[in-house]
C-alpha cells in the first residue's frame, strides 16, 4: 500500500486498534473494525507469530491497512532476545515490511538507517517519551509520533503542554491508558489519532466477546469508540470532515506535517 494512502487512512480513522489478544481471530477482528468504520489495525509483536497474522490479513483483506507494532529496532537487543526465544523470535523491521506491514510501530525510537531504508515503503510511527524524542524522530522522517506509555507520561496534560512548545507541527498519537473519558481531552489538546487496545471495552463484554467469539458485539463496541472520536474531532475542527478528508486538507486545517 502506498505510504500516502496508509497515513491518510489512519488519519481519517482517527484510531489505531492494538491487536494484542491471541484468543481473538485477527481477520474477524479486522472485519469487525471495518463494520465499525475503521480500516486499519496494528498487530503487536507481543502476541505469538505476528508475521503469520499480518500475512493472513494481507491475503484475505488486501485493502485493509495493517501495521506491525512493538518492533525492537536494535540489532544487538533483538539478537539477544531471539537467542533465548528461538521458538517464537521477534521479527526485524525488514521482516515486518516483507510480510506486508503497511506501517511499522515501536514503543521506542527507530534508527536513522530504518528511515533511510523503509520511509518510502511503509508508514513509520516511532514510540517517544519526551519532547526531544518527538522532535528527533520527526526530523528523521516519522509520519506520526506515538506517545507511549501515554498515561504514565502525563496523559492529555503532556500533549497540552508539549504540543504548543513544538509549534503544533507534529501529530502525536497517545497510546497506553487511553479511554472514553480522556479521549475527548486528548483531541481537545490537538490529537488527531489515538491508539488503544481491547481494554477500551468493558471487561465483562470483552470476556463475552472472547468466550463466544462474538465479532458482531465487538463491532458494536468499536463503533462506540469510532463515533466518540469522530464527534470530538468534528467539534475541534468543524470546517473539515476528518472521516473522508484528503491528506493535504487535514494538513492545512490542523497545521500538521506528515512528511508526505
Amino acid at each position: 500500500m502506498p505510504v500516502r494512502k496508509t497515513i491518510t487512512t489512519v488519519l481519517q480513522d482517527g484510531f489505531i486498534l492494538v491487536f494484542n489478544l491471541d484468543k481473538l481471530d485477527v481477520v474477524r477482528t479486522a472485519q469487525a473494525l471495518l463494520t465499525a468504520g475503521i480500516r486499519n489495525m496494528e498487530v503487536t509483536c507481543r502476541i505469538r507469530r505476528p508475521l503469520e497474522k499480518i500475512e493472513r490479513l494481507k491475503k484475505e483483506l488486501p485493502d485493509f491497512i495493517t501495521g506491525c507494532a512493538s518492533l525492537i529496532d536494535s540489532p544487538s537487543l533483538l539478537n539477544r532476545y531471539n537467542a533465548s526465544h528461538k521458538d517464537d523470535p521477534l521479527p526485524t523491521v525488514a521482516q515486518a515490511v516483507d510480510a506486508g506491514a503497511d506501517y511499522i510501530v515501536s514503543a521506542v525510537n527507530f534508527r536513522q538507517e530504518t528511515y533511510e531504508q523503509f520511509a518510502a515503503k511503509a508508514g513509520i510511527i516511532p514510540g517517544c517519551g519526551s519532547a526531544n524524542e518527538i522532535v528527533a524522530q520527526f526530523s528523521l522522517g516519522a509520519n506520526l509520533c506515538k506517545l507511549f506509555p501515554a498515561k504514565q507520561l502525563g496523559g492529555p496534560g503532556f500533549v497540552k503542554a508539549v504540543d504548543p512548545a513544538i509549534h503544533k507541527q507534529i501529530s502525536i498519537v497517545p497510546t497506553g491508558g487511553t479511554n472514553p473519558d480522556n479521549m475527548p481531552q486528548y483531541i481537545d489538546a490537538g490529537v488527531l489519532v489515538l491508539g488503544g487496545s481491547f481494554t477500551l471495552i468493558e471487561n465483562d463484554l470483552l470476556q463475552r466477546i472472547i468466550e463466544e467469539q462474538d465479532y458482531d458485539l465487538l463491532a458494536r463496541q468499536l463503533k462506540k469508540v469510532k463515533t466518540l472520536i469522530d464527534d470530538c474531532r468534528a467539534a475541534k475542527w468543524p470546517s473539515i470532515d476528518m472521516r473522508s478528508a484528503a491528506l493535504a486538507d487535514i494538513a492545512q486545517v490542523t497545521g500538521r506535517d506528515f512528511h508526505l
